[in-house]
């Protein structure tokens, strides 16, 4: 559908070899630009998109359609020869979502830059259910739904972020069934859209709005059943990873138990319904009330057991003989110290006696061996006299060759001591009185 034109093969050599090199005085022609635009876009190649068609006019061999983004508020208008529709085997209708080779041309004449779709396939819910699961087996690989990731629930949270439809079943059950099971329990509701290409940014933006706020104790998207097509955002890769990112825990409350998006695996808790959702995120008041009771009732008869056996114990702590009569034991060891001290004076008297026997016996046996007694029984020591300072005075006589006649001698007595001198003697023993060397 593309307009052919050309750039005339002569002209002015003077004009600028690029747009750089243009000036107000040396412009380039209105045609040059237009060619080398479209030179420039045609070698663009053609791409796959994927979409939803939101207009679709036949107008005789050719027809107009617009798509638009299945999740952003993004459309783009293109043309298509009629022959390429009827190649389908089902009619393409308004609100079909297809994938498109498109190729951007550009026509010369008008200066409008068209995009021309050469081909176009309905995508099947089979397809739909293949790149779904084609996502999840991705996602998984990278462990976003590993069970060490995921966070636990607080047992009661104060304040519930709640993320749904605008006046929805499932905004209704949740408040309703999480009010009946614990009044208390306060909600922070973001309405947004939960279908539709503007329900991924939307969710998105309420998620991280509600995880920002450190009042927010558990966050639950919440939206009641559907058709596939209308739970495709729920399993939105740009929906999974903020759900990844979050730290408050997240409970995914989709559709039905059969429906299974895969917010329902990188959540933090997967709730088959939003009732069910709500019967999970609190406790039951009157469950709760119930445990207190048998818990009360628990301790009370902890305690009361308890305080019984120690009583019991202390009574028969009591009963034994040494609490009866405490001081049996202090006279029993007043008797023992008694016998003690009676025997080891007894002992300590009777060693005493001993030992002044012994000393007594022993100083009759010094007295005996003194040499004062040997004097006293009649002996005399005779020691040589001289004078003071002279070799071998005070030396005890014991042979009369020691002293010669004329040595002056020294006699000790019992009495005292008096000189003597010898006359010389005999190397003989001369019998004669007890004193040796008497005069």
């Amino acid at each position: 559908m593309a307009e052919n034109a050309t750039v005339p093969a002569s002209g002015p050599t003077t004009v600028p070899a690029t747009a750089a090199d243009t000036t107000p005085d040396n412009p380039w022609p209105l045609q040059l630009l237009s060619q080398k635009l479209k030179t420039h876009i045609e070698r663009a190649p053609a791409a796959w998109v994927e979409g939803q068609v939101i207009e679709l006019n036949r107008r005789g061999s050719s027809a107009f359609l617009t798509l638009r983004d299945v999740d952003a508020e993004i459309s783009l208008p293109a043309s298509i020869w009629s022959n390429v529709l009827d190649r389908q085997e089902t009619p393409l209708e308004r609100g079909s979502r297809v994938v498109a080779l498109l190729k951007a041309e550009f026509w010369l004449k008008t200066g409008r830059v068209n995009m021309s779709v050469k081909d176009i396939r309905p995508v099947g819910l089979g397809d739909l259910l293949a790149r779904i699961e084609r996502l999840r087996h991705a996602l998984a690989a990278e462990g976003l739904f590993a069970e060490s990731r995921k966070k636990r629930l607080p047992l009661l949270p104060h304040r519930i972020g709640l993320i749904t439809g605008r006046d929805s079943d499932a905004k209704k059950d949740v408040l309703r069934n999480a009010a009946l099971r614990w009044p208390a329990v306060e909600f922070e509701i973001r309405e947004v859209a939960v279908q539709g290409n503007t329900a991924v940014s939307q969710v998105v933006g309420a998620l991280r709005e509600l995880d920002a706020r450190a009042d927010v104790d558990v966050i639950v998207i919440a939206r009641g059943g559907g058709a596939l097509e209308d739970l495709l955002p729920f399993s939105s890769e740009q929906l999974i990873r903020a759900v990844a990112a979050a730290q408050t825990p997240v409970v995914s409350a989709i559709g039905h138990e059969a429906d299974r998006p895969i917010l329902d695996d990188v959540a933090d808790l997967r709730a088959s319904t939003p009732t069910d959702a709500a019967k999970r995120i609190v406790p039951e008041v009157s469950e709760e009330l119930a445990r207190v009771r048998q818990a009360e009732a628990q301790l009370r008869r902890s305690v009361t057991q308890l305080v019984a056996r120690e009583t019991d114990r202390l009574a028969a702590i009591r009963s034994r003989p040494v609490l009866a009569a405490p001081e049996g034991m202090v006279t029993a060891r007043a008797d023992d110290v008694d016998r003690l001290t009676r025997r080891s004076t007894a002992a300590i008297t009777a060693a005493v006696t001993r030992a002044a026997d012994q000393l007594v016996h022993l100083q009759a046996q010094v007295r005996s061996l003194s040499p004062q007694q040997t004097l006293d029984r009649g002996y005399a020591v005779v020691q040589l006299a001289g004078s003071k300072g002279s070799a071998g005075t005070g030396t005890v006589v014991r042979h009369p060759s020691q002293a010669p006649r004329g040595t002056e001698l020294s006699v000790r007595v019992a009495g005292g001591r008096f000189g003597a001198e010898s006359t010389g003697g005999s190397d003989a023993a001369v019998p004669g009185p007890k004193t040796q060397g008497a005069p």
